[in-house]
């Protein structure tokens, strides 16, 4: 590595990871993320809303776009969100993997309902809020209740955080390529 500084190093790696919001052609969990992924099941949306006590000791990992928070004090908000099937190749502008970004499906599956634990920059006015039109991924266990619009609620152990623009939906597809 004659010839690099430190600073060049440390942008290099900084351009290696797909970063917190995932800018990469494949979906790459966080390291908090990890555990989540590796053990949640692939139960579909219908399965669930059909008959969620049946999953009641699994785990789901599912998409959902933001539709309504009701956040109080202590940071603790109920969120409304529609689910979204993931995109397993995400779209990308150029070749470049930090042009890419998550993609999730332009067509809602239906409704789901969930409490979270917001993160400080969740809860703040800026750019990194979790408001409406944002992405989140859930990582937790349907309840066996249903919310106000027949979707399942989900009790939540972990979450991740796309705010909007650090995502896209397949209806970009005519935009970007693959």
């Amino acid at each position: 590595m004659a010839g690099w500084t430190i600073l060049g190093v440390v942008a290099w790696l900084g351009g290696c990871g797909a970063g917190s919001h995932g800018f990469a052609r494949e979906y790459s969990p966080l390291g908090d993320e990890d555990d989540y992924f590796e053990t949640a099941s692939a139960v579909g949306y219908e399965e669930v809303r059909r008959d969620p006590s049946a999953f009641a000791s699994s785990m789901v990992g599912w998409f959902g776009i933001v539709t309504n928070v009701v956040a109080d004090s202590s940071g603790r908000a109920v969120v409304t969100l529609t689910h979204r099937i993931h995109q397993p190749r995400h779209l990308c502008q150029d070749e470049r993997d930090s042009s890419c970004r998550v993609t999730v499906s332009d067509r809602s599956s239906g409704s789901f309902t969930t409490t979270l634990t917001l993160r400080t920059e969740e809860r703040a006015s800026g750019e990194d809020r979790l408001w409406i039109g944002s992405l989140v991924k859930v990582y937790g266990s349907p309840t066996g209740q249903f919310d106000d619009g027949g979707g399942p609620v989900i009790e939540t152990r972990y979450h991740r955080h796309w705010p909007r623009g650090a995502y896209v939906t397949t209806g970009a597809a005519r935009s970007m390529r693959r």
